[in-house]
């Protein structure tokens, strides 16, 4: 029997506990029954995939296939987003307007006149009545340059005349800039690039194009550290999520970094905290630090008393190099084999410490993530997201009506007190955050008779302090929707093109992702931007110069 029979002979029975008289009915012995009956398909739901993914395993030792992957109405695959929930709060802020004419720069005006054959005696010239018409013109530039060319006998020297700035080998500033456009912001394949360009009379080959997009001759790398330097000194938060991105065949992670002037993405070979904290110290050598705040940490990592009283006997307050901390973990692990998610735990600890005690590279405050484990105690403070903490309750998935009808008024309740939020972030008073705060602990302190709808209250109820982070600092959004998109914009990238095959393309993608996605949120035209960098004209300031100088903290 599968759980859509289930539910549909539970709604026969319609059971309506204020029509029952019995005492022991109403008190508890019919809730127990039906709360069983709800566990016990939860745990049939468990042992089916459980069964499943042992056949699978089965079949592959036979040299077989597993069952495929098939996208169906199951639970595991069911939407847990709540758009809808949070489409019924957002204010009605009235239609945009679709004009674009005044965006539109006129490059010349033609008359279109009557022929006057047709005008009768008396008709008089009123004016003109006008239209504007968007065109675009691809037309290639051939250019043969003749450098002119001098020999000097008593010096046995010859001179060259010097091509314009940003000419470089066989292609212009244009065509180069157009190629990364192309790959980066209009997300083409380089096999379609050049399908392109050839069509267009330009003949290219298509390691040329593989090169004009790796070759790093145009300093975009360090556009993407100076963006990324620039947003740690001058913005007061920061997002963070990250995706899978395939390298040369093996499964990478790229770590999204974000708020609303910036977004650069780094690519790294796992999602840990101490290749997080190395994308923030910004290239500087990770360091490792034992004081109070590492030793905090090393409790709060369930890391056990005594390795800790071991190491507080053999250190002290001062940094340690990489060297010195693997000479540190060889003393208190003299088996290698052993222990190795404590060495973790403990470097982790260490250089967390001497991340937020340095000052060489600007530390990040706040951090706003979902629930991750790599992203929890990096930062001084953290702020939890509303929307991931939601989907947790839409993936619970009851089949007794009474449990279908408490999830369904606990979830109203849930994105009311969301609303209410929102409406705080527009006019904070510490009058109505205290409010909120009661609010908060009333709500997620209830006990419904649903036990996994009470697990899961109780679980957020633990995170009051990440969720509410918000009433302490209003211009924090609510959500970490913008480093979302971000991921997304990573994996439409991999729609076309799947994965990387070298260090240097990698650092090229990551580069130009930031670029790009950074001027669109600063209103910079990318093609122009690109340009104005190969062509070494320089005439448009630094994206990172802008996000010190425009900055300003944008509220949800």
């Amino acid at each position: 029997m599968n759980p859509s029979e289930i539910k549909r002979i539970l709604d026969d029975i319609d059971i309506r506990f204020d029509g029952v008289d019995n005492e022991n009915v109403t008190g508890g012995a019919m809730l127990i029954l039906l709360e069983l009956v709800e566990r016990l398909n939860e745990e049939n739901e468990k042992l089916k995939a459980e069964n499943q993914r042992l056949r699978d395993e089965n079949n592959l030792l036979k040299g077989e296939e597993g069952k495929p992957k098939i996208r169906g109405n199951t639970n595991k695959n069911k939407d847990v987003s709540s758009e809808k929930e949070r489409k019924k709060r957002k204010k009605n802020k009235g239609k945009k307007s679709k004009a674009k004419k005044h965006k539109i720069k006129i490059d010349r005006t033609e008359i279109c006149k009557v022929d006057q054959s047709e005008l009768p005696n008396d008709a008089k010239f009123i004016g003109y009545e006008s239209i504007v018409v968007q065109e675009i013109l691809i037309t290639k530039d051939n250019v043969e340059y003749k450098k002119e060319k001098f020999y000097s006998p008593a010096e046995n020297k010859t001179y060259l005349g010097k091509v314009p700035i940003g000419v470089k080998g066989e292609f212009g500033p244009g065509i180069r800039a157009l190629v990364c456009t192309l790959k980066h912001v209009g997300n083409m394949s380089e096999p379609k690039i050049l399908e392109f360009l050839e069509n267009c009379r330009i003949f290219i080959s298509q390691s040329t194009i593989s090169r004009i997009l790796t070759n790093d001759e145009t300093g975009f790398n360090k556009e993407k550290e100076n963006i990324f330097r620039a947003a740690l000194e001058s913005t007061p938060y920061h997002q963070i999520d990250d995706t899978t991105v395939r390298v040369n065949g093996k499964n990478e992670y790229s770590q999204i970094f974000c708020n609303p002037c910036y977004t650069a993405f780094f690519t790294v070979p796992h999602k840990t905290r101490l290749n997080i904290l190395d994308i923030l110290l910004c290239g500087k050598e990770r360091t490792y630090l034992f004081d109070s705040k590492a030793l905090g940490l090393l409790s709060d990592f369930n890391v056990s008393k005594k390795i800790i009283s071991q190491i507080m006997e053999l250190t002290d307050d001062r940094e340690m190099s990489e060297a010195e901390m693997q000479e540190l973990l060889s003393k208190l692990f003299t088996d290698k084999k052993k222990g190795k998610n404590t060495k973790t735990r403990i470097m982790e600890a260490a250089s967390i410490a001497a991340y937020q005690r340095q000052t060489e590279v600007p530390i990040i405050n706040i951090l706003l993530s979902d629930d991750a484990p790599q992203f929890k105690k990096l930062t001084l403070e953290q702020a939890l997201c509303w929307i991931h903490e939601g989907r947790h309750y839409n993936r619970l998935s009851p089949i007794v009506p009474l449990n279908v009808e408490i999830l369904d008024n606990f979830k109203t309740c849930f994105w009311n007190y969301y609303g209410e939020l929102l409406k705080y972030k527009e006019n904070p008073m510490p009058e109505k955050a205290e409010l909120l705060s009661a609010e908060f602990d009333r709500i997620f302190s209830k006990k419904t008779g649903y036990d996994s709808l009470d697990d899961r209250i109780e679980k957020t109820g633990c995170k009051k302090e990440a969720l509410l982070l918000v009433l302490k600092h209003p211009e924090l959004p609510l959500h970490n929707n913008e480093s979302e998109l971000g991921a997304r914009v990573e994996k439409r990238r991999q729609d076309v093109s799947l994965q990387t095959k070298s260090k240097e393309g990698t650092d090229a993608k990551d580069a130009f992702l930031t670029v790009t996605q950074t001027a669109k949120k600063l209103g910079i035209n990318a093609y122009r931007y690109i340009y104005d960098r190969i062509s070494k004209k320089f005439s448009i300031p630094s994206l990172a110069d802008l996000i010190i100088q425009n900055f300003l903290p944008q509220i949800e």
